[in-house]
């Protein structure tokens, strides 16, 4: 028996059954869009410091010593712009693509809903 000046720990049990498709394809894209800012700037970071330490030169000077010039036109395409344009294609992908699963989740999990019940939920206060 608690002390009379504690109070009790409450808790509440609940059942998720339903997600609403058009919020999970919201939310989604939001955390889609935040993931590709994410990459993108992440891009931009690495290549400056791979400019700046010089490893994309060295590379290309690598690749001539043992290749020739055959070995120099394999890093000739590894430009800033080349580079920010593959990101950037890379990041509209992945909007695109987590958006999808977060509402093709959304509905899978509607439907699993009338298998298994849904999904138990305990909410709690210490």
């Amino acid at each position: 028996m608690p002390p009379k000046g504690k109070p009790k720990n409450r808790r509440a049990t609940m059942r998720l059954v339903y997600i609403d498709f058009w919020s999970a394809l919201k939310m989604s894209f939001l955390v889609s869009i935040i993931v590709a800012a994410i990459t993108v700037v992440l891009s931009l970071i690495v290549w400056s410091l791979m400019e700046r330490f010089g490893v994309v030169s060295a590379a290309s000077g690598f690749l001539e010593d043992i290749a020739g010039a055959q070995g120099a036109n394999l890093v000739a395409g590894l430009t800033f712009p080349n580079v920010m344009t593959f990101t950037l294609v890379v990041a509209l992908l992945e909007v695109i693509v987590v958006s999808a699963l977060g509402a093709i989740f959304a509905a899978l999990f509607n439907l699993a809903v009338h298998v298994v019940g849904g999904w138990k939920v305990t909410f709690g206060s210490d």
